[in-house]
């Protein structure tokens, strides 16, 4: 087996790289939630459109993960989650101000930026489950694969991953409220086209990575790491 390499600990400064790959993270996760409102169809699959930048939140945590391990990448990933939080207030926020006398737009506001209880709640839930197990699949594998097959270990712990965010957040937005056959074919369309688009950007996910690996000097094993999520 390849030596673990420890990396950056907390402690340590960070990497510009490092740095651009966090924000990016939270950029994707934070843009996917406010344009996830919009629904497009294509032929007769209706998708939100938060789809066509969420994945890379999931690229981008397979770079974090398998680069500089398991710990850092549960760090960002409680980040990304307190980001979004305090987006939620502050759009709540705004959205509670009275409008001016002249602006006619806080109908469109609301409806467009608007969050209920339940949408929220199924967010955060299927956002901290899907990469939580995203990033610990990974982790694991690359262990057991000793390094090897990282296009399987990126296509494998994200099909897992993205499943179980599809499957939870339609679940607990949608159940009682569509039909289940529906419920299954939303679950179904958003796994497989976010998975294709894991699938298709593992060129990149190769490049970034092994050019983050020679330059970082990084490469964390986490043989040792506690997968706790709670413990940041």
């Amino acid at each position: 087996m390849k030596p673990a390499l420890q990396g950056l600990n907390p402690t340590d400064s960070h990497s510009t790289a490092f740095v651009w790959i966090v924000a990016g993270f939270v950029t994707s996760l934070l843009v996917a939630n406010i344009i996830a409102v919009k629904l497009f169809a294509v032929g007769s699959l209706v998708m939100p459109a938060g789809v066509i930048i969420f994945p890379l939140s999931y690229l981008l945590g397979d770079v974090l993960t398998e680069v500089y391990g398991y710990g850092r990448a549960r760090q960002v990933i409680w980040l990304g989650f307190a980001c979004n939080l305090l987006a939620v207030l502050a759009i709540a926020l705004a959205q509670a101000l009275p409008p001016a006398g002249f602006w006619d737009g806080q109908a469109a506001f609301a409806r467009i930026l608007g969050y209920t209880p339940r949408l929220l709640l199924a967010s955060f839930l299927a956002y901290l489950i899907g990469e939580f197990v995203n990033a610990y699949m990974l982790a694991r594998m690359k262990i057991l694969t000793r390094g090897r097959w990282l296009w399987a270990r990126t296509i494998g712990s994200t099909l897992v991953g993205q499943l179980l965010d599809s499957a939870v957040f339609v679940s607990v937005a949608f159940v009682g409220v569509i039909p289940p056959e529906v419920l299954l074919s939303a679950i179904l369309v958003q796994w497989l086209a976010k998975s294709a688009y894991e699938a298709a950007t593992t060129p990149l996910t190769y490049w970034v990575v092994n050019t983050l690996k020679r330059r970082e000097g990084v490469d964390v094993y986490d043989t040792q790491t506690n997968f706790n999520p709670l413990k940041v």
